[in-house]
């Protein structure tokens, strides 16, 4: 893992994690056990989904980051399919407040999804690796012998 992906995942995770526990209480207080528990398997759900997304996303920019844009757009699909699968199988339980289940997951992934775009802008990510120009024994060389240089006239 990249320490800059380190850091964008650390802060989406900080962003949504105050946001989740602010949201399970006001479900709880809405509506009751149900809604706690509502609200803490949407939590659950949006760590769940967009963890894993940042993991697959570094895992595919590893060695190609030229797919960096495609890769993120498909992964970020692939993430709301699935919740929207997890809400559809979900739908008519009665395991859970659905409406508190739905608010949270809500608030939750946009706070997760605002953290990584704060931490994509504000952190300082190289665009090229920075490769000498010339090899280091070269350069070497290129010292013990430069005081023949022509350029150095």
């Amino acid at each position: 893992m990249q320490p800059n992906d380190a850091r964008i995942l650390r802060g989406s995770a900080l962003a949504a994690g105050p946001v989740g526990v602010i949201a399970i209480v006001v479900s709880a207080l809405v509506a009751g056990e149900k809604g706690l528990l509502g609200g803490v398997v949407a939590v659950a759900v949006v760590a769940v989904f967009f963890a894993l997304g940042s993991w697959a996303l570094m895992r595919i920019t590893q060695n190609q980051p030229q797919l960096a844009m495609s890769a993120g757009m498909l992964v970020y699909a692939v993430q709301i399919l699935l919740i929207g699968v997890f809400i559809v199988v979900f739908k008519n339980t009665s395991a859970f407040n659905g409406r508190a289940f739905g608010l949270t997951l809500l608030v939750t992934a946009l706070a997760w999804v605002g953290g990584q775009i704060k931490q994509s802008l504000t952190s300082r990510m190289l665009y090229v690796d920075p490769e000498p120009s010339v090899p280091a024994a070269r350069k070497q060389e290129a010292d013990a012998v430069g005081t023949g240089s022509r350029d150095a006239t």
